[in-house]
Formats: C-alpha cells, structure tokens, sequence
C-alpha cells in the first residue's frame, strides 16, 4: 500500500527562485569587496611549445597594473583535483592552445587586458601530438616526461606512451566465448569534444584579510574539495583557506574544477588586494574542461538464437593535455560498455590519453554518454544485420533479477524488462509508421546513485523556527528546496516554515559536494538523520512532560498526539503543537534544539533503468534530421517533488538532443576553431519535441523513502535513440556524432559519412 506523505511527493517551487528571476541572487562575478582590482591571463597561441623567456617589464610599469605573474613566482608545485599534473603558468613549456602562462592584476578590466598585450613571451614550437591513437606509439613524443613523479597517478602506472590510466574490468573467458559464438560482430564509434553549456562562465574573488586567512568566492560544487587542492597546490594549511558561498549558475559537471583561483591567489598575495576573475566564453571554449572525445570499439559475440554471449570492448578516451580537472582519473562510465544486458563473457578496457589539446574533465554522467551511444547503436546494428527487432532483441537479453552484471555485480529489484516494456508501450514501438522517411529509435542505460560524504543539522528555537544548516552548494537543480521538504516531511509543518543556512567551509569539516547523482543519496540521507534526531528529542520532552511512553507519541499536521488519537486531531489524552514543546526543549537546553548527522554513502544495490525512444523524421533531399518525439521511461522510487524531477528528466533529455544533433567543438591541430556560442551551437525552444515521460515508481532505493537518483540518467541514452531511428527512418547508419545533415545526405548518397 502506497505510504501518504504531506510534504514529499508535492511539487514545491524552489525557495530561491524569487531572488534569482529578480536579479537579487549573489553570484562569484557579482561578488565585490573593497579595493577589489581585475585578473587576467595570458595564454598560450601554440598547442605544443618550449617557453625560451617571458618579459614582463612593459607590463608591469603599465598604467593601473598592480601586479604581473609568472611561474618564477610561485612554487614549483602542481595542481588537480585527484592527478596533480598541471602547473598554475606554465614553467618550462606549454601543452596546449590557451594553457595559463602569465597574469595580470590591474584596476580596471580593460587597463589588465591591455597589459597582457605587453607581455612577450618567446616560444620555441614543437609538433603537437593531437591524436590519442598516434600519441600511444611507442614513437610519438612524451608529453609528460615527468608522469611518474605526479601524485594521485592510477598504480601501476600504464607501460603505453601518454596513457596516464588504463583500467580493465572482465569476467568469464574472453577467447572461450568468441569461440562459443555463432556470429561475431565489431563497430568503430566516434564521439566528439563537448562543452557544458552553463548559462555562468567560472568566476573566483580572491582576498588576502587582515587575519591573513584567504578568503575565496568561487562557483565551485565541491568546496571542500577544492579547499584541499588549493591547500596543497599553494603549500598552506587547510585552515588558512576559507570558500564563501555564492549561487551557481550551472554546472553539468564542469564546474567542479579550480579553473583560476589557484593564479588568483598569487595575484591577490602581490597586489595587496582583492582580485577578481572572470572567464568569458571565448576562454571557456579554448580552455575550461569540457566532455572527452573518444573512440569506442565494439566487438560482440552472438548465439544463433540472439543471445549474447562475449563482448569486447576497447574505449580510448582524449584526455587532453591534462587529468587535473577529472575527480577519477580514468572515468567511471567505460565501465557501461557491457550495457544493461546479461553476457557471460566479458573484457572492457579504457584507456585515458593525453595529447596537445584542451584538457577534459566531467560532464554530465562522465563518459556514459559516449559509451551508451556504442553500447546501443551496436546492438541495433546487430539486430538489424540478424533480421530481429531491435526491441525484441533487448527484451531477450536485458538484465533480469538475479542476473550478473557485465562487470560482474548484482543489482537488487531489477526492473529493465519493465521499463523496457513500458517506453515501447508508450512509444507506440509497434504501431505503422504514418509518414515516409519517419523512424523510432530506442536505447536503455542505467545509472546508481554515487556516494560521498556529507553533514547536516537541523535547529529549532523557542518560537518554533525552524533551520536546516548544510554545506551543499546548489549548482542550480533545486537541491535545497528538495532537503527542506524533507525537513517538513519530518517535522509535520509546511515547507515554508523551513528556513536555510548555506554554510562555507569554516562550518563543518568535510562535506562531498554536489555531482555523481549523490546529492539526495549522501546530503538527503544526512538531512533525515538530522531532523530523525531533532524530532527524537522534542519527542522525549513531550514523553517527559506527560509521562507517557515515547512509541505511543506520533506527530501529526504540527501537534504531538498519542497513538490511537490522529484521527480526531490529537483531542484525546495528549495534544500539544511543536511550537510548544520547542519552547519547553530550548528551555530545557538552555538554547536551541538541534539534530546532526554526518552521513557516508555506500555503493548502493539498486541501480535506476531509463529507455528512451526518440521518433524522428528525416527530410531525404538534405539529410535533416528532425526529432518529432522522444519518450522516456524511468525506473524511480518515491519522487521527492514532482516538478524539480521532470525538470531533471526534460533537461537531460534536451542536452542529450544537442549533443546528438548540433554540439561539436570542432579543432585543427589543437586549435579550437567554434571559440562562441554562434559556432557552438546548443538546442533553442524551436529544437525542442514532444517530449513525453512514463514514470514505473515502486520504493526500493537507497535515497530517503526508498528514492532513486534522476540528475544525470536522461542524458545518457538520447544520442544512441536517434541513430538508431534515423537508420530505421532512412536506413542510413552514422557511427560518429553529431548526426548532421551532411553525414545523413552523405549517406544517401553512399558516400563516406564518418
């Protein structure tokens, strides 16, 4: 029987959502401070070069200019957030096009801009490695000679040049299953450089206080992590560091890296003041930390009846110049290449690469994106090349209760079959097509929550008020509307009630961040504990001032009651309001009641499915794709609030679409040439198509009242729906993406469209 809640499953608008439509909210580049001066950076024109000399006389004596620095400047360390790889500046040589080689500090924006312009560095220029696969011969240069030496490297370190990580995940018997197998299929896929797309570029404040502590403004998800790297990177106590809150104006996972604080720093140390810096999208594009490149290839084995029996999987991923900005090194998702599907023999392998091109970091759902669109236009293409219905063929051999994994563990409550099912019944999979050139698509990814560390603690004061205290940082998904609902639910009082302390890392010792779809996992089971505990106390108050026994006490709409009493509103033995009894409890305590909890999430049993099937219709004389439908079904728990969930779902579905369809940062020689968001095209409302949700909810996760994650599940299998229809539209296969006009046309024509 399904649980009634007050609070929880009611779509709440986000508390925040005032203040930010009206301008009011705080952002890092609206923070100023007094005596506040301009960063900037120079950066490096050449992908691959030695730094011979930097001159910054000109420079320094430059109207309004406080301060210039280059690596002499600062200590010889490196900087990351798990491999430190990357210097502040460039010391000795630069790796990439836009790679930091000097900075200034000046009064104004355009007086630093222009010093910049006074900087002369002399290079000496060397051949750039840019592509991964040349980079691993045993020939090409060594990009870091020194990679050895760099803390946080994956042990054993790889024996293949420029490979900084390379993982193995296997199960079975590789050679037997091949042997096993009746047909044996193998595609190449191709997937392209991908930027974020956030609305706010990175943004920091650096300020030196008279205490001598270092006071940070940074749009950064994971404070306390950054904390720890700019700790090691500027050879200070932890202690000395402090980040601010601000609001965070998107993220996709991009903005998880220290991106310009580290050089921040040294300018706010040699200026005396605070310094602000601010990216514009020209330098987000040439050097922020987009979504890696990769090439994937799939090799299946399959029985006669359609069972898949091995599967090989080799992901060679570009790292770019650098690991800095990954929180692993080697990303999580080359794991997924088995699929949501039942094999017994299994090898994947992933190597991360690096060459002479920007470097990469997360985006959303790291590296699933990429592998799911392999995963599923192979199995498409199988099903196809064996005459099976590409919805038959998953049916057949999706994963079932009970069943092992690709990589070999074992999921709880299984329920792909079902959703599997549910996306095809919804999408009308086996209804006629009603015009020529229109195809469907589908594909099916699944998606744990992640795990972290985080803390919270709940407040109650004499007059009832009510505070939640965490450390989470929203990066703009609605997290903190979500927690108080929680805190409500709990508590029997309306979320209005509920105010909130976003608080910095002075308040608490650690807190894991926001990203990995663990924040309802790790900060919203820390929330629970936290407000459990409050209510636990009031609750020994009222047992105490009534003496009656705790588990006969319930509460119900604000007002403790006996059990037994609910019905009538608490007008038997006991009815007492919250309020009350917090004024008896802060009396007691002499101060404030409170609940804490410091909570650390464990990899969980249960895993979430999303099918998605994507109805598109292809115009034949010029190769358009247009997608008319995509219908998604996902297998959740409780839903926390409606509406910040399908927001969730209709966003990723949307981002998914641009990276299908439109979003490429297209290079030459290491040199990114879509350096705006006119050449770097995302999807408008006009692109947007019916979009139509099936939500298969049963309890049986590991968020608080059996939840699921959604944040980063339905962006992964949208590009993979596409191809697949358009192939089922026009019969034209496209392996790499984005799938535009000019690859499908070429393929009309039976011309090569890679």
């Amino acid at each position: 029987m399904a649980v009634s809640h007050s609070v929880v499953g009611k779509s709440i608008i986000r508390g925040e959502g005032p203040e930010k439509v009206s301008g009011k909210a705080m952002f890092t580049a609206d923070v100023a401070r007094p005596g506040m001066i301009w960063g900037k950076v120079l950066r490096s024109p050449f992908p691959s070069a030695k730094i011979l000399s930097i001159d910054t006389s000109l420079a320094e004596n430059a109207p309004g200019v406080y301060a210039v620095v280059t690596a002499k400047d600062m200590p010889d360390s490196r900087v990351g957030r798990l491999l430190r790889d990357m210097p502040v500046l460039a010391r000795d040589s630069v790796r990439f096009v836009g790679e930091k080689v000097a900075a200034v500090a000046a009064e104004t924006l355009e007086a630093a801009e222009e010093a910049l312009l006074l900087i002369d560095v002399d290079y000496e220029v060397t051949p750039p490695v840019v592509d991964p696969f040349n980079a691993m011969e045993p020939t090409a240069p060594t990009i870091h000679p020194e990679l050895t030496s760099y803390e946080g490297l994956p042990q054993p370190p790889s024996d293949v040049n420029n490979v900084l990580a390379h993982n193995i995940w296997a199960k079975g018997d590789l050679d037997q299953g091949f042997a096993e197998s009746d047909l044996v299929f193998e595609h190449t896929f191709n997937l392209q450089l991908a930027h974020q797309g956030y609305i706010e570029p990175h943004a920091c404040m650096v300020e030196v206080d008279s205490d001598d502590r270092i006071q940070v403004w940074v749009n950064n998800k994971d404070p306390f992590v950054l904390r720890g790297q700019l700790a090691a990177v500027w050879e200070l106590p932890e202690s000395r560091i402090k980040l601010n809150p601000t609001n965070i104006g998107g993220d996709f996972g991009g903005k998880g890296s220290f991106m310009d604080v580290p050089v921040c720093y040294y300018l706010a140390l040699k200026s005396g003041r605070p310094v602000k810096m601010v990216m514009d999208y020209i330098q987000e594009l040439m050097a922020g930390n987009p979504r890696h490149p990769a090439t994937i290839t799939m090799k299946t084995g399959v029985k006669k009846d359609g069972r898949l029996w091995a599967r090989q999987a080799t992901i060679v991923l570009n790292s770019g110049a650098y690991g800095a900005f990954k929180p692993t090194v080697y990303l999580r998702g080359a794991d997924h290449s088995g699929g949501a599907y039942r094999i017994p023999h299994v090898k994947l392998e992933s190597f991360m690469v690096y060459t002479n091109n920007v470097p990469a970091g997360h985006m959303r759902a790291p590296a699933k994106p990429q592998v799911v669109f392999a995963v599923e236009s192979h199995m498409d293409m199988i099903a196809r090349e064996m005459g099976l219905d590409p919805y038959q063929f998953r049916m057949m051999n999706v994963l079932q209760e009970g069943d092992q994994a690709p990589t070999g563990g074992v999921w709880q409550e299984i329920r792909a079959e079902e959703t599997l099912r549910q996306a095809a019944g919804k999408a009308g999979w086996d209804k006629p097509k009603t015009e020529p050139q229109q195809g469907r698509g589908m594909a099916i990814s699944d998606m744990a929550p992640g795990t972290g560390k985080s803390t919270a603690t709940v407040s109650m004061d004499e007059r009832g008020k009510t505070t939640l205290l965490t450390p989470l940082w929203d990066t703009g998904t609605g997290a903190h509307t979500m927690l108080r609902q929680l805190v409500a639910e709990e508590l029997t009082i309306p979320v209005e009630d509920v105010g909130l302390v976003i608080q910095d890392t002075d308040a608490v010792p650690f807190s894991s961040g926001s990203g990995g779809s663990r924040v309802t996992h790790t900060t919203g089971n820390a929330v629970m504990g936290a407000v459990r505990e409050l209510r636990a106390k009031l609750t020994a108050v009222v047992a105490e001032g009534f003496d009656c026994p705790e588990e006969r006490i319930r509460l119900v709409g604000g007002r403790f009651v006996l059990a037994g009493d609910e019905s009538d509103g608490g007008s038997g033995d006991l009815a007492v309001s919250i309020v009350d009894v917090a004024a008896q409890a802060v009396s007691n305590a002499q101060g404030p009641v409170t609940g804490d909890m410091t909570y650390t999430s464990v990899p969980s049993e249960h895993t979430s499915f999303c099918v998605q099937v994507a109805e598109v219709k292809v115009d034949p004389e010029t190769g358009q794709v247009t997608v008319k439908r995509i219908v998604t079904a996902h297998d959740v728990g409780t839903v926390i609030n409606p509406m910040l969930h399908q927001g969730q779902i209709d966003g990723g579905i949307i981002q998914g679409l641009g990276y299908a369809l439109m979003e490429e940062m297209t290079s030459e020689d290491g040199q990114i040439s879509s350096l705006s968001l006119g050449d770097y095209k995302i999807p408008t409302i006009a692109d947007i198509p019916q979009l139509d949700t099936v939500l298969l909810e049963s309890p049986a996760g590991p968020l608080p009242y059996q939840g699921k994650g959604i944040g980063e599940i339905s962006n992964i299998p949208v590009a993979a729906a596409i191809a697949n229809a358009v192939e089922d539209a026009v019969g034209v296969r496209i392996t790499s993406l984005p799938i535009t006009a000019e690859k499908v046309l070429a393929g009309l024509k039976g011309e090569d469209r890679k």
